[in-house]
């Protein structure tokens, strides 16, 4: 063997022998081998670990509990609806569209959400709508809002456990925005109605419904009852055009297809129908609204035993008193219903003895703080029954039997003064400033006849309002070009006839606990005169 050979021999028996000694110090320090890890991993479960004993949080864990079992309780009263009504020409795409929250409409292709012209002959369209109800029978009626139902021509029910019927519209009223539907079927889980005036603010409360669309249905959201008797809230469409007003407000999220589902109580009770949000978008910012269930009731029995809501009323216009009226008044609490003015001749309040500037503090001994109590106490009882109303004014307290009349709308409702058309502007008048800060100027009959008052009318026309005077805080609609209402005519003050500044002057220094009584008119197109009175502190 060459010298060459016989080196790669022991090269190779060297490296033979690196490699063996490196095995034997590899197992004794027992190092991994090769797959070794793997094939552990493959054979070995991880251990599992129980939950941390924290017993300081068991009453959150019990409050969990609490809410999973209501919603268990209650969501099977909860009913998905879908209507059908006459609608534009549109593509489904617009409505869609119109349904997504903001953001969200770029994913929709542009060609989509454009509107087109109804071919000839072509089928009319129908709009899509969608809400939600609550059953509170056993044989299938359904409680829900009137915007939701509203001149449908199909309504569409659907149960929890995806059942669907076929609903009738038993009866709606749009005043408090109520709808009851029928479904033919037995056997259904009626929803357990509790006591709006027993529900407290701070409450904890749940919503359920069905929020914008047929993909989140049976949602539910929960919350505290924010505040109640909100009333004359602007909402838009919100809250279906109703003009008793009487919200329960929570921070439950609440959204589009949420209207006419329950707002519940802990105790798995209904206490108000969501109806409205207050938003600037269209969707929940914060303010949810529902009405009231003990309200929801009356309504309810009138629809299911008549078909219709019939209601009695006292022949008055109303507003919730104010600070000045208690001080006016010597009340010792601010609240109560003042009396503006009378619905017409034969007013059964004005025949009882009432008089304008009356504030009404209870009906039959229940005491009234504002104006929707009145609506409710009032608007539900028989006409022909007899109430006693109790009233304060100057010289004390007093109480009157009034006949309830039948009423097609409610009459007490909030403001007594109505949008309207603005007077010419009449830059030679010789106005003059007063105490109240108001701009006037002596009516004449030339006058009165263009803002749709008599000829004969006197007093004096407010041409203007001074900003930060006490009869900026007032509403008072001024004869000037911006205004849209018919401009206000100060007829008396304190019961003295004003027809100059003068008299204004004059009468200011009968001011009652520095407060003001102004009765005002104004008229309209058909020369129709509306009355009320306003009362205001001189600074």
């Amino acid at each position: 063997m060459s010298i060459r050979s016989l080196n790669w021999v022991k090269f190779g028996a060297l490296v033979a022998l690196a490699f063996v000694l490196g095995l034997f110090f590899a197992g004794l320090l027992d190092f991994p081998r090769p797959g070794f890890a793997q094939e552990r991993a493959a054979h070995t479960p991880i251990i599992k670990v129980d939950a941390p004993r924290i017993p300081s949080a068991r009453p959150l864990a019990d409050l969990s509990d609490a809410y999973a079992a209501i919603v268990e309780a209650v969501r099977p009263s909860v009913v998905y609806i879908q209507s059908e009504r006459p609608g534009s020409a549109t593509d489904q795409g617009v409505q869609i569209f119109g349904q997504l929250p903001p953001g969200f409409q770029q994913l929709i292709p542009h060609g989509q959400a454009q509107p087109r012209r109804q071919r000839q002959n072509e089928p009319q369209q129908l709009e899509h709508s969608s809400g939600s109800g609550f059953i509170v029978s056993s044989d299938g009626y359904i409680l829900t809002n009137n915007h939701v139902i509203d001149g449908s021509s199909k309504v569409t029910v659907r149960l929890l456990d995806g059942h669907e019927y076929t609903a009738r519209i038993v009866g709606t009223d749009k005043d408090t925005d109520i709808g009851v539907l029928k479904i033919d079927a037995h056997g259904l889980t009626p929803a357990a109605l509790g006591s709006s005036d027993a529900a407290r603010v701070g409450e904890w409360v749940l919503a359920i419904g069905n929020p914008l669309g047929g993909d989140l249905t049976f949602t539910v959201t929960q919350g505290i009852v924010s505040a109640k008797g909100r009333s004359q809230l602007d909402l838009g469409d919100n809250d279906g055009g109703k003009t008793i007003q009487d919200y329960i407000q929570t921070d439950a999220v609440i959204n589009r297809g949420n209207s006419g589902g329950p707002l519940v109580n802990v105790r798995g009770e209904v206490i108000g129908i969501n109806a409205a949000i207050a938003s600037t978008t269209g969707y929940y910012t914060g303010y949810a609204f529902a009405v009231p269930i003990d309200l929801a009731r009356k309504v309810m029995d009138q629809l299911v035993s008549r078909g219709r809501v019939e209601r009695a009323g006292l022949g008055i216009l109303v507003q919730t008193a104010t600070r000045e009226d208690a001080d006016y008044l010597g009340l010792t609490a601010i609240g109560g219903v003042l009396v503006t003015s009378f619905a017409n001749e034969s007013s059964p309040a004005r025949a009882a003895g009432l008089d304008s500037g009356d504030v009404i503090v209870a009906i039959d001994g229940q005491p009234v703080t504002y104006t929707s109590q009145l609506q409710q106490i009032v608007g539900f009882r028989r006409p022909g029954d007899v109430v006693k109303v109790d009233v304060v004014r100057k010289d004390g307290k007093h109480t009157y039997s009034v006949k309830l009349a039948s009423v097609g709308q409610p009459v007490e409702v909030g403001d007594a003064a109505a949008p309207g058309r603005a007077a010419p502007d009449n830059s030679t008048a010789n106005t003059s400033k007063n105490a109240l800060g108001l701009v006037t100027e002596p009516l004449t009959a030339a006058t009165a006849s263009e803002i749709g008052l008599p000829a004969n009318t006197r007093g004096l026309l407010v041409r203007s309002v001074i900003d930060g005077s006490p009869a900026s805080t007032k509403y008072f609609c001024p004869a000037d070009e911006s205004a849209q209402c018919p401009p206000d005519v100060i007829v008396s003050v304190e019961g003295k006839p004003v027809r100059t500044d003068e008299d204004l002057k004059n009468a200011l220094n009968t001011a009652v606990h520095g407060v003001v009584t102004l009765d005002i008119v104004s008229g309209s197109r058909d020369h129709k005169v509306t009355s009320r009175i306003e009362r205001l502190h001189l600074r």
